[in-house]
């Protein structure tokens, strides 16, 4: 199956709009990479502001809804919540051609085939904690618990699929952000 992008016009002000932010990035050229698998309109983010790691080729739209929510949701939350700045957001990474988890087919390709989704896995701050959803999601500190509620809050407010621990066991380890305008918040 094609592969949908996003169109020339809509790739161009979206580079506009993170110039226009501060983002430091690199546009990536356009390539297919296997049935139901491209990268269209991709960028590998250099600088958002706040490091983060392990992020590879991902879409323009998705590129400038995550430095927004890094900057502006989990950086604030470290800092007001767990009273330190926040050093680095941990991710699983943002473009792989594979299916969404448990089905098969190209019809059921996953947001991480056309590198519109990324994984999160951890929080590090600067006071040398880490904050990881696998082992911090159901913490017993309730600060620990609210900043990871501010910021799975914070994403379904910017990414249209937003998936968590509390959405099934594949997703015991990481946030699953997603910018598809589909409205869902597990």
């Amino acid at each position: 199956p094609e592969v949908a992008g996003p169109s020339a016009r809509e790739t161009a002000q979206c580079f506009a709009d993170l110039r226009a932010l501060g983002v430091e990035f690199q546009p990536l050229p356009d390539r297919r990479t296997g049935p139901g698998c491209a990268l269209i309109g991709t960028v590998k983010l250099l600088d958002i502001g706040v490091p983060t790691a392990n992020l590879g080729a991902i879409r323009c739209g998705q590129a400038r809804a995550f430095a927004a929510w890094a900057r502006n949701g989990v950086a604030p939350a470290a800092y007001q919540i767990l009273g330190s700045e926040l050093s680095r957001i941990v991710s699983m990474g943002s473009y792989a051609c594979r299916n969404t988890v448990g089905t098969t087919g190209p019809a059921r390709r996953s947001g991480h085939a056309i590198a519109n989704a990324i994984d999160i896995a951890a929080f590090e701050l600067k006071d040398g904690r880490r904050i990881s959803i696998l082992s911090d999601w159901h913490s017993p500190d309730p600060a620990v618990r609210r900043f990871l509620t501010t910021s799975h809050t914070s994403a379904c407010r910017r990414f249209g699929t937003v998936l968590s621990p509390d959405y099934n066991a594949a997703h015991r380890d990481h946030l699953h952000l997603e910018d598809d305008g589909a409205h869902f918040c597990r």
